[in-house]
């Protein structure tokens, strides 16, 4: 399901399939793209950062088009203790990839990987992020 920002509508709530993963998409050609992010952050319970959120930079490959300042996204990532990937949706090859990865994800926080959860594999990515 996509949403262009939080809070998600409350009228189908009883309809609404259970949230399993929050991937929040920010343009790096946008700045409206942060800004817009930065204020659906607000409607996320804080808890729900541990593990089951993500950032997906697009435009990476193009900074020098970027109107977003890259310290701004890691820092959205430090203090969310939430995994951010950067991609280029314009080549095919990376939108593969990083729709693959995207997808393991989801079934990590979904549950559907037996002996791994969203909170270990998000401190996994977060420890590789660092090095």
């Amino acid at each position: 399901h996509l949403a262009m920002s939080l809070p998600l509508p409350s009228e189908r709530d009883h309809l609404r399939p259970r949230i399993d993963m929050i991937v929040f998409m920010i343009d790096l050609k946008s700045k409206y793209s942060l800004e817009k992010l930065e204020a659906s952050l607000v409607h996320v319970d804080i808890g729900y950062f541990l593990g089951k959120v993500c950032f997906l930079v697009t435009g990476a490959g193009r900074l020098n088009c970027s109107s977003i300042d890259m310290n701004a996204i890691r820092k959205l990532g430090e203090v969310y203790c939430s995994p951010v990937i950067f991609c280029e949706l314009e080549l095919e090859g990376m939108r593969v990839t990083t729709a693959q990865r995207l997808l393991r994800m989801l079934q990590i926080c979904a549950g559907h990987v037996p002996g791994v959860s969203a909170l270990f594999f998000s401190s996994m990515m977060r420890n590789s992020a660092d090095d």
